[in-house]
């Protein structure tokens, strides 16, 4: 072989093999800014991060640590405010849970918790007035409000990992016909709203979204009661303000709602072990329902195969306060309740919603 042509077969293979290499090396740096992370060293996992994204912008590993960027910037916010908040006696805009969610915005649980998909032109399809709310720089969340009257007691409602604000287009009149008016609100990601969904950005957001309707019902001379409402992933949020924002609004409803996240994100395939999430890194949703003592009412189906019963049971049985109620749907699964007993269902929802008047 000339000289000539081995120059050109070793160009030829770095061209083949260096994709494969930067990929490898960005990975590397990328892991060891997720050991950095659990280890709370977020300077030095942002320097990592940053480095990827300089020197290997064209990999996959790139997109992913953009995302990790975005996430220490949640949970830095998340810190400050809670600060501010102790300084000032508890009295900050959002009154921001100092709990620590970076573990669980890894992207191998991110996968699993999140399944974002956006809004097709539904929205024109309802009569709902349909919001776009600010939680953060340059990001909005998607939200429709269908009013019943501005005398009414209002749901502001957080939906599951799967759905959208406007799945939710005929069942807001349902609530209507039952003089509720229901203010139902994505994530990140999900609908209309912009930005990428994360547990921090989720938590962090649910006190903005709230921020926001308060203001919004009291500039629009809404005079009812204020009820928040979560269903499977969005009883996280909800109880994010119940054990957060209690002075914030009058009832809470958990339909569908998990006690304990190590067992469902196994169940939904993510290996908890290896990933390092531990019993003290949980949601605390038990811990978290224990300091909300207004009406509360829990929804669970019977035979939930992704959430159990028992875990709606749990989360009843914490609840300190003095008027709660429990319903279960009997024959439903997680996806059925609603089919299985819609009567039962807006019934209970009814009767709590109507004490509170």
């Amino acid at each position: 072989m000339t000289l000539k042509k081995f120059a050109i077969f070793i160009f030829v293979i770095g061209v083949l093999v260096w994709p494969g290499c930067s990929e490898k090396k960005a990975e590397n740096i990328y892991e060891t800014g997720q050991f950095e992370e659990l280890q709370n060293n977020l300077d030095h996992a942002r320097e990592l991060y940053t480095d990827i994204i300089r020197k290997y912008p064209e990999t996959d590993v790139a997109k992913k640590a953009a995302e990790r960027l975005g996430a220490i910037d949640s949970i830095e916010l998340s810190t400050t405010l809670s600060s501010q908040s102790s300084n000032n006696g508890g009295q900050t805009m959002q009154s921001q849970s100092s709990k620590y969610y970076s573990p669980f915005d890894q992207p191998e649980i991110i996968r699993f918790l999140f399944h974002p998909r956006k809004d097709t032109g539904a929205y024109e399809k309802t009569s709902a007035l349909a919001m776009d709310i600010p939680v953060d720089d340059n990001v909005t969340i998607g939200a429709q409000m269908h009013i019943s009257s501005p005398s009414s007691p209002t749901i502001l409602f957080f939906h599951g990992n799967g759905e959208i604000v406007s799945d939710y287009g005929d069942l807001g009149p349902v609530y209507n016909q039952n003089g509720i008016n229901f203010l139902v609100v994505d994530y990140r990601g999900y609908g209309r709203s912009t930005g990428s969904p994360t547990v921090s950005n989720m938590m962090n957001d649910a006190h903005a979204i709230l921020k926001y309707a308060r203001q919004w019902l009291t500039k629009e001379n809404f005079s009812g009661p204020l009820i928040v409402m979560g269903r499977s992933l969005g009883s996280a949020s909800a109880l994010e303000l119940a054990a957060n924002c209690s002075d914030g609004f009058d009832g809470l409803i958990i339909e569908s709602g998990f006690a304990y996240a190590i067992p469902l994100l196994n169940l939904l395939g993510a290996n908890t072990d290896v990933l390092n999430i531990r019993e003290k890194n949980e949601f605390d949703n038990i811990h978290k329902i224990k300091h909300f003592s207004k009406p509360t009412l829990v929804i669970h189906a019977e035979f939930d195969h992704i959430i159990p019963y028992t875990d709606g049971k749990a989360l009843f049985d914490a609840s300190p306060a003095p008027e709660k109620k429990l319903l279960k749907i009997p024959q439903a699964d997680h996806n059925t309740i609603f089919s299985y007993g819609m009567n039962a269902y807006m019934n209970a929802v009814k009767d709590m919603v109507s004490s509170m008047l």
